[in-house]
């Protein structure tokens, strides 16, 4: 069941629809609708990094036609990876995003290289879901508060988390078979401010 569970979840990451998954057995937890709604920003920023992410895209492919070129936003940290031909690109995409309204901070993981092939980046997309799966099956880590990315077997971690939440992440991320480096790209809260990011229980 575990594994299934896994196979299950590998696809919906690959189609780039966790969040609209049904909800999946792990280790006899269902986990589904719970999940989606436990991401630790708020609704407004939710689209605001949807925008960043759409906006920052569209002027990356501006400045590097030939690139491959990834971007996410947590929380409007903007996180750049994927490959271009030159320096000068690397600089120009980094440069471009940092514009966008709305972001706070930019972080450049392109790399000045050939751009990978459809294999190299469908087995980061499947090394991302078993990552994520890990993530649930740990059971101490909320795992829709984590984002996960992976480059070239690289894999970068996202979200605001506790200093104890990021170290677990981590440990938990780098077990995982086809691992090559985690790389934490975390916004580092209080545990005070994560309690206060709990839901709290309806009152009579």
């Amino acid at each position: 069941m575990k594994n299934r569970a896994l196979l299950v979840l590998t696809a919906c990451v690959a189609a780039g629809a966790l969040q609209g998954c049904a909800p999946l057995l792990f280790g006899g937890a269902v986990v589904g609708t719970a999940m989606v709604a436990t991401d630790r920003r708020t609704t407004g920023t939710q689209v605001e990094d949807e925008a960043i992410e759409l906006k920052a895209m569209a002027r990356a492919s501006e400045v590097a036609p030939s690139g491959h070129v990834n971007v996410t936003s947590y929380n409007r940290m903007v996180l750049i990876t994927g490959e271009v031909a030159s320096e000068t690109d690397r600089r120009a995409v980094e440069q471009v995003i940092g514009r966008i309204e709305n972001v706070r901070s930019v972080v450049n993981e392109v790399a000045v290289m050939g751009n990978t092939s459809l294999t190299a980046r469908s087995n980061d997309t499947v090394l991302s879901g078993k990552v994520k799966a890990s993530f649930v099956d740990a059971q101490d880590l909320q795992a829709n508060a984590l984002k996960v990315v992976t480059e070239r077997g690289t894999v970068y971690l996202m979200g605001r988390v506790t200093e104890r939440e990021a170290g677990r992440a981590a440990d938990v991320a780098r077990a995982v078979s086809g691992v090559q480096k985690v790389i934490r790209v975390f916004e580092i809260i209080s545990e005070a401010e994560l309690a206060n990011l709990q839901p709290k229980p309806a009152t009579k």
